[in-house]
């Protein structure tokens, strides 16, 4: 049993290790954090193994964990803290593609303070969205109905880019 444990594990790990690690980085002030807050993510993941049912994908079931324990440890930080986020990359519609990689440089930074900016729940659906998940798994993850995600997609991607518009 053990062993089958471990094996589902690291399979699923190994598929699913980038979203998570760029999950913790939403969450994470710098490199030392986002690493800090993936090791403990990873310990959840594994002492939760035993608990998962199957109902959903595994990935799914991993995410889940991945933002309920960077929500927690974000609630143990005092107000002041300040965040910094990193997002490898955009898809968010006509948000637009630069030709020259330091106006690209300058969007994604103008991108990443404007989700700074946003309230908790937000960060967590967006994190989920940009990472190419469909409204049905982020509903799953988050407990909220798809329809329901959808529609916060949509104002948090308006949200979104009116700040960014504001910055450039």
């Amino acid at each position: 049993m053990k062993k089958e444990k471990e094996t589902i594990f690291l399979s699923a790990l190994e598929q699913h290790q980038e979203k998570l690690l760029r999950i913790c980085t939403i969450y994470s002030e710098d490199d030392e954090d986002t690493k800090d807050l993936f090791q403990e993510v990873l310990v959840h993941i594994w002492s939760s193994m035993s608990t998962f049912r199957g109902d959903s994908a595994i990935g799914t079931w991993m995410f889940r964990i991945a933002l309920n324990v960077c929500l927690r440890l974000k609630s143990q930080h005092t107000k002041n803290r300040n965040r910094f986020i990193r997002l490898d990359s955009i898809t968010i519609a006509n948000f637009g593609s630069a030709e020259d990689s330091e106006e690209q440089s300058e969007k994604l930074n103008s991108l990443r303070r404007c989700v700074k900016q946003l309230k908790e729940g937000d960060k967590a659906v967006i994190a989920l969205y940009l990472e190419g998940l469909a409204y049905r798994e982020i509903s799953t993850i988050l407990g909220l109905s798809e329809n329901h995600i959808a529609v916060k997609v949509r104002r948090i991607k308006s949200k979104l880019l009116n700040c960014i518009n504001k910055t450039l």
